[in-house]
Order: structure tokens, then sequence, then C-alpha cells
């Protein structure tokens, strides 16, 4: 897209304009806006300039006619305070600032508490064979530090279920699983007790794999009927272990021991329908089936959430609790914190945090190359218009815009897929 340079009398409303300064040194959220108001207009001819950029194929409205030698600008309408207008650009621009720096800070107290609490999932797991009681005792107090800092920054903590590494898929996955699961229990009101019970259940859903051999769960390609049936008693195994303990909420066990069962009848191990499946299972199901279609063993098979709820849609008219999976969406949104999007005006942008009743409307970190990193504008796309059109993975980023957007060391937390795997 090419623009040409004009002087500031030829503006008007309706033209898209970059202003030739430095992002500290005017008013406006950003270098690069289109005119849509007067007091915008007469604002930008009062910073002293005597050019901008205009870029024709994204206006709404050509020039104006150059102006005859010795005519001036028109002279603002008197009814029109720019000054407080100015004012108050400036105050909202500040507060945008203001809000980043402390998204910032507490991105950093949410990340320390994450990986606090992935350091104890470890440590918990190591413990389930040699000293389970106190491996449950350790379980319960994680759940509470959990309920007590993570859930409270719901759209932080989404930032952070990102990357699993290799040999340890089973403690990220178990941690996102239990983390989502009792953010839609904390939508449904359920008391604080229940919530806890049902993250304790989240927590130890796949603890059973840990006597599948590895190769069975490393595999990559189709496993044969034998692997298979070998796979589908980790639920039994999960409720073996945790049986051990008489500390262990009996709420919980059903979520371990069902949390693959399907409500037409499909799953396993039992092969249970409908109401005979416990509900908190439910809930679990759901949760658990979308994690691993967005973080699954196989990466090049990982799904944009997107992609991910309208599979499970498509795929679980029968199968899945639908109350559920609509909690889920508003939970994590169509676009969830951390994803990477393109914007109907082509600029790039990172989902900072999810409206609940406006899903398709997140708020939006964008990247502007003139703007200081530490300073960049936070906007809603409703209120400016804007729509996303589309996902980005960040690999497909140039490093610059990779480092600008990102809060910490790498960014979360799905990834675009071109197949269709729905």
């Amino acid at each position: 897209m090419s623009g040409i340079k004009v002087s500031i009398d030829r503006i008007q409303v309706g033209n898209y304009v970059k202003l030739p300064l430095g992002w500290c040194d005017h008013p406006f959220m950003f270098n690069n806006f289109k005119i849509d108001s007067q007091e915008q207009l007469l604002l930008i001819r009062k910073l002293g300039v005597s050019h901008v950029t205009v870029y024709p194929q994204r206006s709404d409205n050509g020039l104006l006619p150059p102006q005859k030698p010795g005519t001036e600008s028109p002279e603002p309408a008197s009814n029109i305070d720019l000054e407080q207008i100015r004012c108050e650009l400036w105050e909202r621009k500040q507060q945008g600032i203001e809000k980043l720096k402390s998204h910032r800070r507490r991105i950093t107290k949410t990340e320390k508490n994450f990986k606090s609490a992935m350091i104890q999932v470890r440590s918990v797991m190591s413990k389930l064979s040699s000293r389970p009681l106190n491996a449950i005792d350790e379980a319960e107090q994680l759940i509470g530090n959990m309920v007590d800092s993570l859930l409270k920054e719901e759209h932080i903590v989404l930032h952070l279920m990102s990357e699993t590494k290799e040999n340890e898929n089973i403690y990220y996955h178990s941690l996102n699983v239990s983390v989502l699961a009792m953010l839609l229990a904390r939508m449904k009101s359920l008391d604080a007790s229940v919530i806890k019970s049902i993250g304790m259940g989240a927590l130890f859903h796949d603890m059973g794999k840990l006597k599948i051999p590895p190769q069975i769960l490393r595999k990559t390609t189709a496993l044969t009927n034998a692997e298979q049936n070998f796979l589908n008693l980790h639920p039994k195994y999960g409720l073996d272990i945790v049986n051990l303990v008489d500390t262990f909420p009996e709420s919980a066990k059903a979520i371990i021991a069902q949390h693959h069962e399907l409500l037409d009848g499909s799953g396993y191990p039992k092969g249970l329908e409908g109401d005979d499946i416990d509900l908190f299972a439910q809930l679990v199901s759901v949760v658990n089936t979308y994690d691993t279609l967005c973080h699954p063993m196989d990466i090049s098979k990982a799904r944009v959430p997107s992609n991910a709820l309208s599979w499970l849609y498509k795929n679980s008219a029968n199968k899945y609790n639908q109350s559920d999976l609509k909690l889920l969406v508003k939970v994590v949104g169509v676009y969830p914190p951390g994803s990477v999007v393109r914007l109907s005006n082509d600029q790039i942008g990172m989902v900072l945090s999810v409206n609940t009743n406006r899903l398709l409307y997140p708020n939006i970190l964008i990247y502007d190359a003139e703007v200081p990193r530490a300073e960049a504008p936070i906007i809603d796309l409703e209120q400016l218009e804007l729509t996303i059109t589309g996902v980005i993975k960040p690999d497909k980023l140039p490093e610059r815009i990779y480092e600008y957007l990102n809060p910490r060391s790498r960014i979360s937390y799905y990834f675009e897929s071109t197949k269709d795997n729905g």
C-alpha cells in the first residue's frame, strides 16, 4: 500500500493519514488512522506540521483541491473547544499506557504463580507411587493456592497455558484442565468447596496414564486395537491410585473414572450414557477434549480455539454437555488471551482479555513500529468498529513483531492450522 505526501490544507474527514511525528508528539492513539470527525481534522491542523501522508486506498473521501496562493485554512468553529478535546485525548492515551504497564506487572506475578503450580504438579506426580498420602495433601494445597491466585487472573492465566515440553505433556495438560475446569465451575456459581473438588478430579484425571507405556502415549500414528484397549484402561488405573488414600474427595473420583464417557454411550471404559455420567465428569470431559485438541501430542495437528470449538460443536451434539460447552466459550472466548490476530484494518495485535458478553470483540494490544513497546495501545474493537479477520501462528510472525507483542519470553497459546481438521 502506497501513500502520497500532501499539504495539511488538502486533507478532510474520511482521509486515512500518517502523521510525520513521533508517537509522543501528538495526542492521538496511533500515528496512522482515519480522520473520522471535524474535531480530529482541526487538531491535526494545529500540530504544526505542513504535510501528512494520505493513503487513498484506505480513505473514504478524496483530497481537497489545492488552495490558491494567499488563502488561509479555515479557522475552527467557535463552538469547538479544541484544547479540551486535545487534553481528553492525551488523558485517554496516558490511561492506555498505564493500563498496559499494570497488565505487564500482573502477567509477571501470575506467571510466577503458574510456574510454582507447575513445579507442584511435578512434585505431586513423583510422589503418587511411593507416598500417595503426601501427594494428595500437596495437591489439595495446590488447588487451594490456584483458587486464591490463578483463578483471580483468568485472562492472564490463559496466556500461560502454552507449549508443553517433551516427556512432560501430562503435567501441562493436567494443570490446564484443572484451571479451566475450575473457571467453568466458578462461572456456574458453585461453592468454593465444590470448585476445589472439581479441581482435584481434573488435576488427577489422567494420572492412570503413568501406568501406560510411554511408547503408546507418544505414538503419533494410529494405535493398534491392543494399544487402544490398554490406553482405555487409564481411567481405571487413575481411580486405583486415588483409592489408596482415604482423604481423596469422593466427589472427585467420578471425574477420574468417567472423563472419557460420552453422553451417547460411545465413550470408555464402561460406555455409560446420559444421566449415568456424573455432572462434574461431563464438565471435565468438555475441557479435557478441548485442551487435547489445542495441545495434542502431535503439535502439527493443533487447532486454534475457533477451530477446536467448531469441531466440538459439530461432533458433540449427543456426546458432550452443551451447557458446559457454552460456558467454555464464555471463559476462553473465540480468541482467547494470547492469540495473535489480524484486524480488519490490517493491523496485527494480541488478545489481552475476553469480553464475555461480546466474544468477537476482545481487547487487543496493537503492534505499531512507531510506538514504544512499553506504551503500545490497547483498543476495544467494538468501539473502533474493527473486527478480527484471522489468527496468526506466532512462528509466522517477523521477529520484530513477535518480540514487540510478547509480554513474556514466549507468545501463547494456540496455533493456526492450515488444514481443515474438523
